[in-house]
């Protein structure tokens, strides 16, 4: 029996009215869990209750009703909210937002020195942490020169160095160029592969999680389809239907089945691709 680090059950969330806005319903109904180590994506257009979602898991926001549990954990109870946090790390959009320090070295000391960790555990958890992103030859380096990826990098490091269980990335690579994306994304990929680290990845871009355990898709606020990356992408029409984009392979065997070519609608990769165009008649 897998361990669940997130479990969340019947979760609503409004909005109140304000006097810009009226009252807005951002999730309604959600239930899904994370087992340990899993990589879970999750997708849905611009105000489908994605951002909404990663607040209420770090307990930034607290749910209307029903609940979110972290290692076992309410969100509700105030108590716990500092472990809560330190159990669920969060990546944000903008690493410019989370960079605190003018040396590299000393910002992915940051969260540890306001955790009470010794001195010299936290030496070894910023080159330990700044090791595992490949940023350890830059720990002297100023953060604003660095590039967006790099900066990310760094950012993600900063939650590393806290050890947590989970870390929560919201829309990473939204604000990086493609070489800063793959960057971004391969050390997300290696945190979960080689250290066993539970990912849960909120993101646009669909190729970012050809890779995932699984996919949860959100529409107005509630959950329309979860599965492996082959099950939710192979619903070309239906993701269309709700304002998504499918990964470029998917589309290009969707266009081909509609030719007439007898070609699987869930392939995900080029080489995929390329191995069945070989083999067609």
């Amino acid at each position: 029996m897998m361990e669940k680090i997130i479990e969340v059950k019947d979760l609503n969330y409004a909005y109140p009215a304000t006097e810009e806005h009226e009252a807005h319903v951002a999730l309604q109904g959600v239930s899904f869990s994370v087992d340990k180590g899993e990589f879970v994506g999750i997708i849905g257009h611009n105000g489908s209750g994605k951002s909404t979602l990663s607040k209420l898991l770090n307990a930034i926001i607290l749910p209307s009703e029903g609940d979110v549990i972290i290692n076992g954990m309410n969100t509700k109870n105030e108590a716990d909210l500092w472990n809560i946090r330190q159990t669920a790390g969060m990546v944000f959009q903008n690493p410019d937002n989370q960079l605190v320090a003018t040396i590299v070295e000393e910002d992915v000391a940051f969260g540890p020195e306001n955790l009470g960790v010794a001195p010299e555990e936290i030496r070894k958890r910023v080159d330990r942490s700044l090791d595992t992103v490949n940023m350890l030859d830059y720990r002297r380096q100023k953060p604003h020169q660095l590039s967006g990826g790099q900066k990310q990098r760094i950012a993600i490091a900063g939650i590393l160095a806290m050890e947590p269980e989970c870390i929560i990335f919201d829309e990473p690579t939204a604000m990086l160029d493609p070489s800063g994306r793959q960057e971004v994304m391969e050390t997300i990929k290696r945190l979960n592969e080689e250290k066993g680290m539970t990912v849960l990845h909120i993101t646009h871009y669909m190729t970012e999680l050809i890779d995932a355990d699984r996919i949860i898709v959100l529409d107005n606020g509630k959950i329309v389809m979860e599965g492996t990356p082959k099950e939710v992408f192979s619903q070309v029409e239906g993701l269309k239907a709700i304002g998504l984009d499918v990964p470029q392979m998917t589309e290009l065997a969707f266009l081909l089945r509609q030719d007439g070519y007898d070609i699987p609608k869930d392939v995900l990769k080029i080489d995929e691709m390329a191995e069945i165009l070989c083999h067609l008649k």
